[in-house]
């Protein structure tokens, strides 16, 4: 079985029957995004022949998003399909390949497509052995596991991973589904991988922060007041990271706030504030965060030439103290910047 590398959405009759090019897909781990992907690649015509999922959240996954699709054994999926996704969790992945190849699960000219971030297309070595075509396709995009999340696949970017005479069937495949290919080497998956999980979840990590600081202070719906605030910050700093700055990504240049202005002042009396929230609830995360967050800065805006050497050594030496205690304002140098 050589399955044709897949055509434009819009090649399968007005009857629904497939035409040349369209694959009977099987969804391994019909998750968040198992379930999704699915279901957009059965928009274009290719035919889901059946999907699994261990979960009663995957199950209804399945009779949502894949209306019809019967839900089948891993074995009994592999068997029906020309292409089979796997989205299951990174740390299961060598698992189920290596276990279906046990079973002689793989056969010759199948495509094998896994979602993981984290791993390229060794991690399908054993179904590549016995003849499957390896895929390494990773949405950079978090999933909610809804029909919203098929809107928002147009535009979105796909790591490709594969072997080049195979590479153009995975980015037909993004294509397909609406997204952005972007070829991505198997030695750079892991650090590609780690700047999304470091940008994302640790963006959802710092929110969380914010918004209890907030509330600390007596903001009722901190949300409402860190949303337009973070949007513009978001915008700006994505924008710049397109630009080159000659240390790298120009992302530092979005930068506002006291770093950026070498405020030391400003900087202590965060220390310190953020050191008694601490302590009235336990929240020392916060206070980390904030102070490894600041020296990051500080070294970025540092060799952007936002600040130069001496404020850059003030800040590194207040964010270095091991415990911050507000300072007396009219302690200050007078010629500090005010915002």
């Amino acid at each position: 079985m050589t399955p044709a590398p897949p055509t434009a959405p819009g090649s399968e009759g007005d009857d629904g029957a497939r035409r040349p090019g369209r694959l009977g897909v099987g969804i391994v781990g019909a998750g968040r995004v198992g379930a999704v992907l699915g279901s957009a690649l059965r928009s274009t015509g290719h035919a889901v022949v059946g999907a699994s999922g261990v979960s009663e959240e995957s199950r209804e996954r399945i009779a949502t998003l894949l209306p019809g699709v019967p839900h089948l054994e891993v074995p009994q999926i592999v068997e029906r399909s020309e292409l089979v996704l796997l989205s299951v969790p990174d740390d299961a992945l060598a698992e189920v390949v290596g276990g279906l190849a046990s079973l002689g699960a793989w056969q010759p000219g199948q495509l094998v497509v896994h979602t993981s971030g984290r791993y390229g297309t060794d991690v399908l070595e054993p179904a590549r052995q016995a003849g499957a075509i390896p895929l390494a396709v990773h949405p950079a995009m978090t999933f909610t596991g809804t029909s919203l999340d098929l809107q928002r696949l147009t535009g979105c970017t796909f790591a490709v991973t594969a072997p080049a005479a195979v590479q153009p069937i995975g980015q037909a495949l993004v294509v397909e589904v609406g997204g952005e290919p972007v070829v991505v080497d198997e030695g750079a998956r892991a650090l590609y991988h780690a700047a999304l999980a470091h940008g994302a979840n640790h963006l959802v990590t710092l929110v969380a922060q914010a918004a209890q600081a907030l509330e600390a202070s007596g903001v009722d719906r901190p949300g409402r007041l860190l949303a337009p605030l973070l949007s513009a910050a978001l915008d700006g700093a994505t924008r710049a990271a397109d630009v080159r700055d000659g240390v790298g990504p120009g992302a530092i240049a979005a930068l506002t706030g006291p770093v950026a202005r070498g405020d030391v002042g400003t900087v202590r009396t965060h220390l310190g504030a953020l050191d008694a929230l601490a302590t009235a609830t336990g929240a020392t995360d916060v206070v980390a965060s904030y102070t490894e967050l600041a020296r990051g800065a500080t070294v970025r805006a540092l060799a952007s030439h936002r600040i130069d050497d001496a404020a850059a050594r003030r800040l590194l030496d207040v964010l270095a103290a091991p415990t911050a205690a507000p300072r007396d304002p009219g302690a200050d140098d007078p010629s500090e910047e005010q915002e």
